[in-house]
């Protein structure tokens, strides 16, 4: 649960401890600001993933069922700087598919929270394997962390790729293959 006032409590001290006066007149708002933002930033911890994945629909089929492209923006555990970039989740259903706007839902959840890239790549095909029992996932996502591109070592541009795979894709080559065929 997010605390608005503890939040306009450390962002006053961090303004201060930067050397800034919260008080003049362009700063005076900030710390609500920063408060309202946490609340839209932060609030994966409190979307039930097990609600947004509960609606689904039978399917005869079970071929492959790609999403890509999924924007996200995160932020870094380690040093509080947003990561972002495109999330692509394939899943080979067993009987019944979600919406496709629930693969971009399970996302959110995951990317609204402190973070680190590779712990949310998992998440996102484990809340599937949970939750759908499908054939297989997987899940690569593509990021540029501002943690190295605009601090440490400044590489603009680089980008950070991790990929998880379940079931069926974690030993069928072709059909990784396939998957990244279709990313194409």
């Amino acid at each position: 649960m997010i605390d608005k006032k503890k939040i306009e409590e450390a962002v006053k001290l961090f303004l201060e401890g930067i050397g800034e006066d919260p008080n003049r007149e362009g700063l005076v708002e900030t710390p609500d600001r920063i408060a309202r933002m946490c609340e839209e930033i932060y609030a994966g911890p409190e979307m039930n993933i097990d609600e947004i994945l509960k609606k689904r629909f039978k399917v005869e089929n079970s071929e492959m069922v790609l999403e890509k492209d999924i924007t996200f923006y995160s932020t870094c555990e380690h040093h509080l700087l947003p990561f972002f970039g495109k999330v692509h989740i394939a899943y080979i259903p067993n009987k019944e598919v979600v919406g496709l706007s629930k693969l971009a839902r399970t996302v959110e959840v995951y990317a609204r929270r402190l973070q680190m890239q590779e712990q949310l790549t998992s998440q996102i095909a484990d809340a599937l394997c949970k939750n759908l029992s499908p054939k297989g996932v997987m899940v690569v996502i593509e990021a540029e962390h501002t943690c190295m591109t605009m601090r440490g070592i400044k590489k603009p541009g680089s980008k950070t790729v991790t990929i998880a795979t379940r079931g069926a894709f974690e030993k069928d080559e072709a059909l990784q293959r396939r998957f990244f065929d279709m990313l194409r």
